[in-house]
């Protein structure tokens, strides 16, 4: 049911999605110079909830292939409008039932997903398994900060359709995705706010 609804609304906003997102270049930017720092070309790379190519663009030059995917349909054809390299490839697939082969990706990318995600464990549980040994997971995620005024806005993006499920800060982050089977080797903040973007960077165990 969750899952059904949240894909109603990413396909009705999708072509609002790239327009909307200019306002954080300066957060993308950021982003990009922050994963990148740890990309090599001679590795394939997995990127969940792209959206229309935010960071795919950006990034997919410092890799050999990089496999770009979203859970919505409306988004991935947004993204494939501007698709000029043949090391990014577009593809609309669920994080949680992926069909590549075990130890297929030498690191995955999912950025400000986790926390919009009803079934976050699944998502990370297919990351886990189609990483190589020692791969990357590179998960930039809004965290949480207390306070009246970050109740009220998200209780506004929940009335507007856009759910988050989970409400973490740094540490319950960096708790989480230990819990899933990584080791923590960054988890920088990089942007501050009513939600702080903060951007562990792990290696599969």
């Amino acid at each position: 049911m969750n899952q059904r609804r949240d894909l109603r609304f990413w396909n009705r906003t999708a072509h609002l999605y790239g327009p909307f997102m200019k306002r954080w270049e300066g957060m993308y930017q950021e982003m990009a110079a922050e994963i990148g720092a740890y990309l090599s070309r001679d590795e394939d790379i997995l990127e969940l909830a792209c959206g229309s190519g935010q960071l795919s663009f950006r990034l997919a030059h410092k890799a050999r292939l990089w496999e770009a995917t979203d859970y919505s349909p409306k988004m991935i054809a947004e993204a494939r409008k501007r698709v000029r390299s043949c090391r990014l490839h577009f593809s609309v697939q669920d994080a949680t039932a992926l069909p590549y082969a075990p130890e297929s990706f030498d690191g995955v990318v999912i950025a400000n997903a986790l926390h919009i995600l009803s079934n976050p464990d699944g998502a990370m549980r297919e990351i886990h398994r189609v990483l190589k040994p020692g791969g990357w997971l590179f998960a930039p995620t809004f965290t949480w900060r207390e306070g009246k005024a970050s109740r009220v806005r998200q209780a506004l993006l929940t009335l507007a359709g856009f759910k988050a499920y989970r409400q973490w800060d740094r540490a319950g982050l960096t708790r989480y995705i230990q819990t899933q089977g990584f080791a923590i080797v960054s988890n920088s903040m990089l942007s501050s706010g009513l939600a702080p973007l903060c951007c562990p960077i792990a290696r599969k165990q």
